[in-house]
């Protein structure tokens, strides 16, 4: 099968979705690559890189015009004219995004694949579950960088000075995201505190994180509460495809301390906070109530090297199923199949089209 790799056009993403690596092993499986001029180069891979990998190299329109296109970010409105009858393998995080998309999508008659979407046989989002490790400690780091007062935060150092722990880190969520930002939080010395809903998780919590991880069951009143003297907020929350719930609301924003930060990871399906908005990185914050807001949509791409590597690791297999058998790949597959989120001019997920409220235009995808 021909492979297009377009360039990411998304403000200041400079993952790319496939390595050199990751070319040469679907060119050793009898695909062919091609990969857009420059597209590497924000993760330090350069053309020739590719080139020595087997890859061809073209532009944007050479990329698109192929039968399975593997992306990072969604397409972006400029990006919709290339759209067609193929299959397109990205984050599309529909609930989250304009829903302009889905339209475009359902009447190019595109198959989207989601990452997001996609599980293993255990249930588990095998796709995801990379970035979001990547976005959880970058929720810290961003955290700690604008609670300082040149950047508008209140000036607490999470951390350890001389023995003395100072800053308090509240985590709304328990999976991926949240355990990531726990344990860096843990490790610079702060106060941790996590909410989640089960009470029973707390052991093996403690056991991976360390004995020190506070922890609350997730209750508006119990989140209320711990938040009047948190100084950092992490928004952890995720709910498959779907819409992420407004756990924290603007009261309790309000209640926060002048100059605390909040860090909204779950703002690719929405957000989990009442006040957030998505930002860029080239525009990453905003106040509101006093509150220092960071809410990128592609807080990985901070850090793209590191981002790309551990991607192309994750969805390579994935990649390589889908090139060799197209969507024959599905069949017996129930975790995959969870992927394909539009194909036909259908919705295929029912959590997605709930989200977006366009249930009419859900149809079993049968295989």
């Amino acid at each position: 099968m021909n492979i297009g790799v377009p360039k990411e056009i998304k403000d200041q993403e400079n993952r790319v979705a496939l390595t050199p690596a990751g070319a040469a092993a679907a060119l050793a499986a009898g695909h062919a690559v091609t990969i857009q001029a420059g597209a590497g180069l924000g993760s330090g891979y350069s053309d020739a890189d590719y080139q020595a990998a087997g890859a061809v190299i073209g532009d944007a329109a050479a990329c698109w015009n192929q039968e399975l296109v593997v992306k990072i970010k969604e397409p972006l409105a400029s990006e919709y004219g290339h759209l067609r009858n193929q299959m397109v393998f990205t984050y599309f995080h529909l609930a989250g995004v304009e829903r302009r998309l889905t339209e475009v999508l359902l009447e190019r008659g595109t198959t989207a694949i989601a990452y997001e979407t996609l599980e293993d046989a255990q249930g588990r989002l095998p796709l995801l579950a990379p970035m979001s490790a990547v976005a959880g400690d970058v929720a810290v780091f961003m955290g700690c960088y604008y609670l300082a007062q040149c950047h508008g935060g209140k000036g607490t150092l999470p951390g350890i000075v001389l023995g003395e722990h100072y800053g308090k880190v509240l985590i709304i969520g328990d999976g991926v995201v949240g355990r990531h930002a726990a344990r860096t939080a843990l490790g610079l010395g702060a106060q941790v505190v996590m909410a989640g809903r089960r009470l029973e998780r707390l052991p093996r919590l403690r056991a991976e994180l360390g004995e020190q991880l506070g922890f609350i069951v997730s209750s508006p009143e119990n989140i209320a509460r711990e938040l009047l003297d948190a100084d950092l907020l992490i928004g952890a929350v995720l709910l498959p495809g779907a819409k992420a719930p407004h756990v924290v609301t603007e009261t309790m924003v309000r209640g926060m301390q002048p100059g605390s930060v909040l860090v909204d990871v779950s703002i690719d399906q929405g957000g989990c906070i009442a006040t957030s908005r998505p930002t860029s990185h080239s525009q990453p914050v905003y106040e509101q109530y006093g509150v220092v807001h960071y809410c990128v949509t592609n807080m990985p791409g901070a850090y793209p090297r590191t981002a790309t590597q551990v991607l192309t690791h994750a969805t390579l297999p994935y990649l390589l199923q889908l090139a060799q058998h197209g969507l024959a790949a599905l069949t017996g597959d129930a975790g995959l199949l969870k992927a394909v989120n539009t194909h036909q001019g259908y919705l295929r997920n029912r959590t997605v089209a709930k989200a977006l409220g366009m249930e009419d235009s859900f149809r079993l995808l049968s295989v």
